[in-house]
């Protein structure tokens, strides 16, 4: 048996926000497998299923974010499951709008909800990482994470989350480069493409103006004769 947690916060009011991309993954993979409906059991909604032959059960924590770690290891405990049979799904400022990584173990990388269940479980299960995109400035995150995805971000959103379904069994197999792929797919060119570093720079162009006219040879001014004699009396002969 295996556990899948999608972490997010319960309530209409934030169903449709990028802190809740896990609960949004959890319910693709209900209604794609056809899971038994959502019950309340370990502080949280559950529904059960299979994928690969493996009986999965689906988890979405009713704890709040920063609780999440209650339900998560509530459940555990009762299934007498190890951390290795856990995996999380949840939203990644870190990672650009789309972009999904897998990964077993790490930090917290400032996710309230993943350090709650570091806090409750040891941090050796693994994480399915959904880019939600930075808002560029610290101060910034909070209302980024708990506002809602625009209506642009369903391009890439809803082909993201079909794949993440259709696909979940990648993740039972342990198959996890080749789910990252399925992904990667899924969403290209439906996300802005990711920025490029510094750019670096070359010889400066000449404008087209000044590439058209003619190059004109240095005149240089009299060394001898009266003109030069002159000069030097104006300029005091310096060079």
């Amino acid at each position: 048996m295996l556990l899948f947690a999608g972490l997010g916060n319960p309530g209409a009011k934030y169903a449709d926000n990028r802190h809740n991309v896990g609960f949004m993954a959890a319910d693709a993979i209900a209604r794609r497998h056809s899971f038994s409906p959502w019950s309340k059991k370990f502080q949280g909604l559950i529904s059960e299923g299979t994928l690969g032959g493996e009986k999965i059960l689906l988890i979405k924590p009713q704890t709040f974010m920063n609780l999440s770690g209650q339900a998560v290891g509530e459940a555990l405990r009762f299934y007498k499951l190890a951390p290795s049979a856990l995996t999380v799904f949840y939203d990644e400022i870190d990672l650009a709008d789309g972009r999904l990584r897998v990964k077993t173990g790490g930090g917290a990388g400032g996710h309230n909800g993943i350090r709650s269940i570091d806090e409750h479980v040891g941090n050796a299960y693994r994480r399915v990482r959904i880019g939600v995109g930075h808002p560029g400035v610290k101060d910034l995150v909070h209302n980024h994470v708990l506002g809602d995805f625009a209506k642009a971000d369903r391009e890439w959103l809803e082909p993201l989350l079909d794949a993440v379904a259709d696909n979940a069994e990648m993740i039972v197999r342990g198959d996890e480069p080749g789910f990252m792929n399925k992904i990667s797919v899924a969403v290209q060119g439906k996300t802005a493409p990711e920025k490029a570093g510094p750019k670096q720079e070359g010889p400066k162009q000449q404008s087209h103006i000044r590439q058209a006219r003619p190059q004109q040879p240095a005149v240089k001014p009299p060394q001898t004769g009266p003109m030069a004699a002159m000069l030097k009396k104006l300029f005091g002969g310096k060079d």
